[in-house]
Order: C-alpha cells, then structure tokens, then sequence
C-alpha cells in the first residue's frame, strides 16, 4: 500500500444531506439533537448529557486522528444542521475491508431519505472510490429495527458472534453481522436509489403550505 491512508477524510456530497468529517465543529449542533435516550438504547456508549457529547466526539476524534476511523457528521443540506454521526472504521487496506458503524440519526429524521442517501453515499465511496472487496456492519442482535433496514438495504445477515461487546450498563451483547461484497454492489446501489426516488416522488407529492 502507498504511504498515504486508504481511507482519507472526505465530503461526501448528496441531495438531501452532506457527510462532512467531524470536527468539534459540529458538537453543539450534535448535542442540540442527539440526548435523546432511545438513539443510545443499543449502542455500547451512552449519552445523555452535553458532556457525554463531548466526549463522544473527542474520542472519535482520537481515534481519526490516529487513522483507525474516519468518522463523519451527517448534515441536512436544506438546513446545514447537523442531524447525526456514522464513521468508517475496522479499516483493513490489505484485505480492502472496512465497516460502516457508530451511525446514529436524530428522531425527525429516521425513515427518512437522509438514512438511505447517507448509507448509498458511504458505499459507493467505499465501493467506487476506495475499491473495497467487503463492507461491513454490525448490530446488537436485540435490535430489531437495525437489522430489519440493513436487510432492507440489501446488506446479507451472515451470523451472531454471541458475547461480542460489554456496553456500559455491562449488557453482554450479541453482535449480528451484515455484509456487501464488491459482487452485490450493482444490486444495492439500484435498491438504494430506487428507494430515494419513492421518497423523492413523495416529498413533490405533500401539498403545497397554504399561505395565511
């Protein structure tokens, strides 16, 4: 491999939000939407209070800066709010593998289009750009809707790795892993775009606000 970084911080520019790599930056608009208790119900790290915020970014931070992850803050482009966070990390340039992980999404913008532009964005760079054989994710195995939309993305359930993780509350969770391979790629990405058409064709669908 060349001396530089197979993965290098990057925008990663779509039509509903942008992927801009974190920075301290973005804490306070994190913080304004992210202390809501359900985002953390299946992650290992809690966070309910601005100081809890802090130090969930400046640990993401650490860990980019030493080149294990390259983490992200998902921005809302109509707005320029940023409305959560996702990384790459488990970056493995010899195997051409890494994970897409650590992706939360604040409550008014689940089961939205920014979820499934952000997870098309992330692919494709990783796919395209990068020339990944395999990315990957992981999921506690109690959390339903997780692993329901990363089938719904087209990603491949391959197995539980059972007392994986040790969470804060000191759960011992079961981790569920998904998959894309470079050989399915083709077939997600169209999933994917054709899922942000529908919500495309159902956003120009809402009326128009009436003027007062």
């Amino acid at each position: 491999m060349p001396n530089r970084r197979w993965v290098e911080p990057v925008v990663l520019e779509g039509d509903v939000v942008r992927l801009e790599p974190l920075s301290l930056d973005h804490l306070a608009g994190l913080t304004e939407v992210g202390l809501e208790a359900e985002l953390w119900r299946w992650t290992l790290s809690q966070v309910s209070t601005p100081g809890d915020m802090r130090a969930y970014v400046e640990t993401a931070l650490a860990f980019a800066a030493e080149g294990s992850q390259v983490p992200f803050a998902t921005v809302e482009r109509a707005t320029g709010r940023a409305i959560g966070s996702t990384r790459y990390m488990s970056i493995e340039p010899y195997h051409r593998r890494l994970e897409i992980g650590s992706t939360w999404l604040a409550t008014p913008w689940q089961r939205s289009a920014a979820n499934s532009e952000a997870k098309l964005l992330m692919l494709r760079h990783a796919f395209a750009v990068l020339g990944a054989l395999r990315v990957e994710f992981k999921t506690d195995s109690l959390n339903d809707r997780s692993r329901t939309a990363l089938l719904g993305i087209g990603a491949t359930e391959e197995g539980i790795l059972r007392n994986h993780m040790i969470t804060d509350t000191g759960r011992r969770r079961h981790s569920v892993y998904f998959s894309v391979i470079e050989e399915e790629w083709p077939r997600v990405r169209q999933l994917l775009e054709a899922r942000l058409a529908r919500y495309q064709r159902a956003a120009q669908q809402q009326p128009a606000p009436q003027a007062d």
